[in-house]
């Protein structure tokens, strides 16, 4: 409990005042991890559709479903995915604690094939709803 209390203290410290972002490929690899897209056909075993509507969240790392922990949001509306440090409990690419080394059989194969894809690829992946 006192290490997610101590991630989320450094993603909340990482946005600053001014609200700053991770950037644009960061956050592209990230929606990969999460959501699929840029030739990774399935989404993540743990993305969680909220119960408002058409967000999401992530339902491994025990944020629930709040408005603050979806992980997109529309136009320039702040999202999860867009914290500079943003840890992943499965240690997925794009995110401040990803681990080449670090498995768990759900993801495994689908986490090589991220892995393994091509940059150009991801300047094809939306990160915002609604828009490029």
């Amino acid at each position: 409990m006192i290490e997610k209390m101590i991630m989320f203290a450094a993603s909340i410290a990482s946005r600053g005042i001014g609200n700053k972002k991770t950037d644009v490929e960061t956050k592209q690899l990230r929606v990969v991890s999460c959501f699929g897209g840029a030739g990774i056909e399935t989404s993540c075993p743990f993305l969680r559709t909220s119960k408002q509507g058409d967000r999401h969240f992530c339902g491994r790392c025990g944020c629930g479903d709040k408005k603050h922990t979806w992980l997109i949001k529309n136009g320039t509306e702040y999202s999860k995915l867009d914290y500079p440090v943003l840890n992943c409990p499965v240690h997925m690419p794009g995110f401040s604690n990803y681990d080449p080394n670090y498995s768990v059989p759900e993801i495994k194969e689908r986490k090589s094939k991220i892995e393994a894809l091509d940059p150009e690829l991801l300047k094809t992946v939306e990160i915002t709803i609604g828009e490029t």
